[in-house]
């Protein structure tokens, strides 16, 4: 059987093993360094007892292909692979390594997650769930375990049981299924397997988040019913209490029968307001929006973001940030606060923007005075806080896998909070504009 040992080299030096990551039913992963670019990677392979099963080149044969299928996926939100190669006999699938817990293990730290933290995990892994899915694939072991939570981010992995389908068809199917996560028809050898199957995995996954139970297994649920989640937590709301229980339905056609059907039922609809027409560059400031227009355009947030800053001081008169700038807010004439946030609407496709902003703040409770609790809230909702510390500027997220509603960042206000010690107060009385 082979082992990898601390200091071994493969790849003729390329990888060197430092420690063993962590370990699973069938497979082992080791955290590794990449030589000469010392970046730190994973690795992973069969592990001991799979090495010695008598069926072990099968089981082989599955490893390669969930690495070579993996090898293909290339979304933010699904671990990516660097190298697959083999060594003696045995295979070996180099990935990128993220540092951070996966859910089940941050669920046991840190107890049950609120609705603002737990819904845009969702909606990323959602997110890639519908690119699998768009090649032709199932997971089909969507849980806690196998989702881990980095910096701003989340990452769908193992795609150890995931295999192509055909809409309507049935097929003979590995008899794999996660009690509490599983939906029916997993628990079937020939049975129609879809994109609902994925949906249940998600919905229950959800429900796991936010109540830190294990869904009643669905071999059971012909003899008992689902509690519904709000039975175990009385903060849900009854909107994302239904989407899980809608999610969660015995029969697949009674399922939402698309991820994005799913995120539709759970997340709340955009409010739908008055907006200039694009690439309108009104202001009536005389303010010039054309750069920060080209900025976002060009899909440069980072300098789309501190031209937002500069637009802000232009169109109020200011020349800085300090305490006393949330009472003088309210100068920034509609014309321009309304050309702001539809140019971060119209180049984010509606994923950046103050009305975005706006309505996760206010589905917290937010209004124009300031709360602690849910502006921290709202921080960790949008991905400038984790576990209600506030991040320094340098850990926003300039790309579009970042949080919905993380940008624009008013740069300055991390240095204005974790520097200076103020709080939101000019954020808050900018989201609670009617004219927004």
């Amino acid at each position: 059987m082979r082992h990898l040992n601390t200091g071994e080299n493969l790849q003729n030096g390329r990888y060197t093993i430092n420690s063993i990551l962590g370990a699973g039913g069938f497979g082992i992963t080791y955290l590794a360094t990449e030589n000469p670019s010392n970046e730190q990677i994973a690795i992973k392979t069969l592990n001991a007892t799979v090495q010695g099963k008598d069926n072990f080149l099968d089981l082989q044969n599955k490893f390669i292909k969930e690495a070579f299928l993996l090898a293909k996926c290339s979304h933010p939100h699904i671990v990516s692979v660097h190298n697959v190669f083999e060594k003696d006999g045995f295979w070996y699938m180099v990935m990128e390594y993220i540092k951070g817990d996966d859910l089940a293990v941050y669920l046991q730290k840190n107890g049950v997650f609120n609705e603002a933290s737990s819904l845009p995990i969702i909606q990323q892994i959602g997110e890639a769930l519908s690119y699998i899915h768009s090649q032709g694939f199932l997971h089909r072991d969507v849980k806690p375990n196998n989702i881990l939570l980095s910096i701003n981010t989340v990452k769908l992995i193992d795609f150890g049981i995931a295999r192509e389908f055909t809409a309507g068809e049935t097929k003979t199917h590995t008899n794999y299924r996660k009690d509490g996560y599983s939906p029916p028809e997993q628990y079937e050898e020939r049975a129609k397997r879809g994109i609902y199957t994925d949906v249940y995995a998600l919905a229950a996954t959800l429900y796991n988040l936010l109540t830190d139970e294990v869904p009643l297994p669905a071999q059971f649920r012909s003899y008992a019913t689902l509690p519904p989640p709000q039975q175990f937590n009385n903060k849900i709301s009854d909107r994302v209490n239904n989407a899980i229980l809608k999610g969660m339905e015995l029969k697949p056609e009674s399922r939402p029968q698309t991820i994005q059907e799913f995120l539709y039922l759970l997340l709340p609809k955009p409010v739908q307001i008055p907006q200039p027409k694009k690439d309108d560059l009104s202001s009536d400031r005389g303010v010039d929006y054309s750069k920060l227009r080209d900025l976002l355009k060009a899909g440069k947030w980072e300098e789309a973001d501190i031209c937002t800053v500069g637009v802000i001081y232009k169109a109020t008169n200011r020349k800085g940030v300090n305490a006393r700038w949330h009472k003088d807010i309210d100068n920034l004439p509609c014309t321009d606060l309304r050309t702001i946030n539809q140019l971060w609407l119209d180049y984010s496709g509606g994923k950046f923007g103050f009305s975005v902003q706006k309505e996760i703040y206010h589905r917290l409770g937010g209004t124009r005075h300031y709360n602690e609790e849910i502006w921290i809230a709202f921080g960790d909702a949008v991905g400038w806080c984790k576990g209600g510390s506030w991040l320094w500027h340098d850990h926003i997220t300039y790309n579009t896998s970042a949080p919905v509603g993380h940008l624009p960042s008013f740069r300055f206000f991390f240095y204005f909070i974790v520097e200076v010690g103020g709080d939101g107060g000019f954020i808050t009385s900018l989201l609670s504009r009617e004219d927004l």
